[in-house]
Formats: structure tokens, sequence, C-alpha cells
């Protein structure tokens, strides 16, 4: 839920420096059903099967999901700044291969954020002597603010990845200021297409 805001946020950032997302259409995305199937099965691992399925099956179609993402973003390689989405999901990615599938979080940022655990699969939980620590959710999002949550080093990095998308894509006044005066940037052509 924390990154649907976070995305929220980078869109509203769009529009507010002059952006248009009506742009966001004539971007050249190769195999779009690959995203669409990771973010379906992250939906139904995470919100909606989290203990219908035994953890050892969560935890792996959690993984597969990622392999999904890193398919999406390798073949949509041209779209500028998509480089940046995948360092950060690299790194989550990481982090949760490296946890048996289940992203570790510090108990420190769960207890700010007022989080409990529950029985089932957790996207994010405090792990027994966890890797990769510091590429776990170590942030916080504090109890009594707007969507307490816990978030990680990659989804920082996942949400700048997307502002450079969006405004390239919609050419925002960050986009239009560098290419000149009176010159809009027009979102980049798939070579392959042309």
């Amino acid at each position: 839920m924390i990154l649907i805001a976070g995305f929220a946020v980078v869109a509203l950032s769009v529009v507010a420096l002059g952006g248009r997302l009506s742009l966001l259409p004539t971007i050249r995305l190769r195999h779009p059903e690959l995203i669409i199937a990771t973010l379906a099965g992250q939906i139904l691992v995470i919100n909606v099967l989290p203990r219908a399925l035994p953890l050892a099956l969560a935890a792996a179609l959690h993984l597969a999901t990622y392999a999904l993402a890193v398919a999406f973003v390798l073949v949509n390689r041209h779209i500028r700044g998509l480089w940046l989405v995948m360092a950060g999901g690299g790194c989550n990615l990481a982090a949760i291969a490296a946890n048996g599938g289940e992203m570790p979080a510090a108990r420190s940022a769960l207890a700010a954020a007022g989080i409990r655990a529950g029985s089932g699969f957790h996207n994010s939980g405090a792990v027994a002597n966890p890797h990769l620590a510091f590429l776990g959710d170590i942030f916080a999002v504090p109890r009594g603010w707007p969507l307490p949550n816990v978030f990680s080093i990659g989804d920082v990095v996942l949400l700048a990845g997307a502002f450079v998308v969006l405004h390239h894509a919609c050419a925002s006044r960050l986009t239009r200021s560098r290419a000149g005066p009176g010159r809009p940037v027009r979102p980049a052509a798939d070579p392959a297409l042309r």
C-alpha cells in the first residue's frame, strides 16, 4: 500500500510540474502482460491468500513474481529511467531471496509503524537472523500518520525510478527545461518500432 501511495505522489508531482499524464499511453511497452501478472501475483500472495497457502509455496510464488518483473524490465530497458526502477526492485529481490521469500523488517521499524506479526505468509516481517538486513524494511511511516507501514531503500530507489520514468514520459517542466526553451521533450520512441 505504501508503494501505491508513493506512485500517487509521483504522479501528482508530474501534474504539479506541468506534465501531462495523458502522454502515458505513448510509452511503448513490450509484453505488458508480464507486469500485469507480477502485480496480480503479488496481490494474491500478499493480500488475498497469505494465510491460505503453505508458507513455502507462498514464498516461492512471491519470488516468482519478481522473476516476472525482471523479465518485464529487461524487455523494456529502452524506457528512460527504468534501469533505476530495476535497481530498486533488485535490492528488494536480493533481500527477499536471501531470506527465503520474505522481506526482513527491522523490529524497531515494525514497532514504529504499529505492525504486529500474525500467522501465515508475510511480505515483510521480523526474520530470525536476517541476511542483507540493510536492504530490508528498515524505515517506517509511524503509526498516527496516514498509511503507517515499513519500507526499504529498494522501495525508495524504485520510486525515484518511477519519478524519472513518469517525468520524462509526461514531459514535465523538469525534462522540458533540459531540452531548452520552447522545445518540449517527447517520450522516447522505441527504436525497434521505427
